[in-house]
């Protein structure tokens, strides 16, 4: 009778702990590792892992499956690597919240920032959500190979909140506008988002040219979209940035992390 589920013999064994690689048995029992060295147990299935190495499964906290993940299971070629977890709605591109008219604009956006085929993306995705959560709620429902995480995108909430106006760079939102932002990310949040993204560097363009809806996105936005989360003490923050004026940019990014974490920023100006 067998005592353990898997045994990987004799694998060259990288903990993710700093320590030596080391020459190592590991036991898997009830889908846990339950012995790392000279395992004397027999596995009802025995791996030979000589010259090959074992690692934990590597966690990718910057990917973009937003539209993949909603018709593929087995998000390769991530999964091919050796990855457990990806992280997605990076860099404030995604597909929820989203309004029917903005679609076509939020595949713009993702096809021209990520190189993902827009083609792809139109016969993919299914659009069965407007809502954050129930974007989250398509994605359960398809059995995946590897876990994954979801981020809440600036340029979707822009867009939901602001309407065509939203994407364009002479506009601004008015304080109803930014509350409302701040509501749909935290409402993503609560409904299982990691955190909130967004992007203002000029690298980010639709497949139309056009400048990510979140470029020229000022101080009272931002800091207020990350009041919204500091309000339900929840949620991490993701900014991608030119860093054109490093001092101005700096206090954003202090002015955003201080009210997230309960705090009232002090003046950095």
């Amino acid at each position: 009778m067998a005592d353990h589920d898997v045994v990987i013999r004799a694998g060259t064994v990288i903990d993710g702990t700093g320590a030596p690689a080391r020459t190592a048995d590991v036991a898997i029992t009830a889908g846990r590792i339950t012995e790392v060295g000279a395992v004397e147990g027999r596995g009802r299935r025995e791996v030979a892992a000589d010259g090959l190495l074992v690692t934990p499964g590597f966690v990718d906290i910057h990917s973009h499956y937003d539209g993949q993940a909603t018709w593929d299971s087995r998000l390769l070629p991530s999964a091919w690597h050796g990855v457990t977890t990806v992280v997605m709605g990076n860099c404030g591109v995604g597909f929820a919240p989203v309004r029917p008219d903005d679609r076509e604009r939020l595949i713009e956006l993702m096809e021209g920032v990520e190189d993902i085929p827009g083609t792809a993306l139109h016969e993919g995705l299914d659009w069965s959500w407007q809502s954050f959560g129930e974007y989250l709620d398509a994605l359960e429902r398809r059995p995946h190979d590897i876990d994954f995480a979801a981020q809440v995108p600036h340029a979707a909430l822009r867009l939901h909140a602001m309407g065509e106006r939203g994407s364009d760079h002479t506009e601004r939102p008015t304080a109803d506008e930014i509350v409302r932002m701040g509501e749909l990310a935290a409402e993503g949040v609560r409904a299982g988002g990691l955190g909130f993204t967004t992007s203002r560097t000029k690298n980010h363009r639709s497949s139309k040219g056009e400048f990510t809806p979140s470029l020229t996105a000022e101080h009272a936005e931002l800091v207020g979209i990350a009041q919204a989360l500091g309000r339900i003490n929840r949620g991490v923050l993701q900014v991608v940035s030119d860093f054109v004026d490093i001092d101005q940019e700096a206090v954003v990014l202090h002015d955003m992390a201080a009210t997230t974490s309960g705090c009232s920023p002090p003046s950095m100006r």
